[in-house]
């Protein structure tokens, strides 16, 4: 899916955050208040942080000046030119609140497209196709998968793919694998250099990759033929193709959609995230992270991929020396085109991290 051929951008647009934004449940609505290439934030629902600023609660001082409202009715009454309501949470359980019903007819009703990163299909319920085929609106539901007639397993295709693939990989869950690949791909950007990205949630979907699915809906036996495809398909237009990971290889719950895409993209360099003071997983306390070394190790061992370097929350001069691996915090001023630094010189040298040295 690329959003930026569904509309003309940037679309003025309300983000629905519902009691959410600025935490890690409104990582969908944090993201595209602050990156989106094809949303242009005019106004943000979210009645926990109305009347707060998105710097403040956002803790960025980039971030826009505009309203936090109660309600779709009050952003309308602040931005009337919207165009589209995104829907930047995802309840846990996948049903659509209650309490968002109104809004969303509220939008739809005022002209708006509604688009979605709910688990539910609004496209696929009656109530909403009827309004929104009343007001002339479209339904667009990110995290739908693929058509089945289009799904086909991994066949190592994208190895004739011309452009180099950067894939970015995670030693656990939300260590900051999508900011990076952004990142990376907007310091590339900023460099001259002709580069696409690839995203596999629906955040990254939102924010304007170039090609995207949600990949936890593609089913396990298509997942690296459909990654295959959307690398293939950025790389014909790009030099340089950024792909997001999910997860980690060394994941209990989540591995096997970590390898696929790993197999799917068969990356030429890996920028791996981390979170250094983390040891248990999110969500998941009673397993242990494994470690940046066990990260690098596993990423040798199912791939032919060099490890670049190490986008971390620490301090990054301490993480290079304690790993052996170029880092940088993409946080930090200047650190997502060190990280890009790195990256250009893996792909000049094709030198792998030496796992004796990284174990020294």
């Amino acid at each position: 899916m690329n959003l930026r051929d569904a509309f003309d951008v940037p679309v003025p647009a309300i983000v629905l955050a519902e009691g959410e934004f600025g935490e890690t449940g409104g990582k969908t609505a944090n993201g595209v208040v602050m990156h989106s290439e094809v949303f242009d934030t005019r106004a943000i629902v979210d009645t926990e942080t109305a009347g707060r600023t998105p710097a403040d609660v956002l803790a960025n001082p980039d971030a826009p000046e505009v309203p936090i409202v109660e309600s779709v009715e009050a952003a309308l009454d602040e931005a009337p030119e919207a165009a589209a309501l995104v829907i930047g949470v995802a309840p846990a359980g996948g049903d659509l609140p209650e309490a968002w019903v109104a809004d969303i007819e509220d939008a739809i009703r005022a002209g708006c497209d509604v688009v979605s990163g709910l688990h539910v299909f609004l496209g696929e319920e009656d109530h909403w196709q009827a309004l929104a085929d009343q007001h002339d609106v479209r339904l667009i539901d990110v995290r739908k998968p693929p058509a089945d007639d289009t799904l086909r397993v991994g066949d190592g295709s994208v190895d004739e793919v011309d452009a180099d693939v950067v894939l970015t990989l995670g030693t656990d869950c939300a260590v900051g694998k999508r900011t990076t690949t952004f990142e990376l791909y907007h310091a590339a950007q900023a460099a001259g250099i002709d580069a696409g990205w690839v995203a596999t949630g629906q955040t990254g979907i939102m924010v304007g990759a170039h090609e995207g699915v949600v990949v936890d809906r593609v089913p396990a036996d298509f997942t690296a033929g459909v990654v295959e495809d959307l690398v293939s398909a950025v790389g014909a237009d790009h030099d340089l193709v950024f792909v997001e990971g999910q997860a980690s290889l060394s994941h209990r719950a989540y591995s096997g959609v970590t390898l696929s895409i790993l197999h799917g993209a068969w990356p030429d360099a890996v920028v791996l995230a981390d979170e250094p003071g983390r040891e248990v997983r999110t969500h998941f306390e009673r397993f242990h992270t494994e470690g940046v070394e066990k990260e690098i190790q596993l990423i040798n061992d199912l791939s032919e991929a060099s490890v670049a370097a190490l986008s971390t929350w620490g301090d990054p001069e301490e993480q290079a020396d304690r790993h052996g691996v170029p880092a940088a915090n993409v946080y930090h001023d200047g650190g997502a085109s060190e990280l890009l630094s790195a990256v250009q010189e893996t792909l000049r040298d094709g030198a792998a991290v030496d796992l004796e040295e990284v174990n020294q």
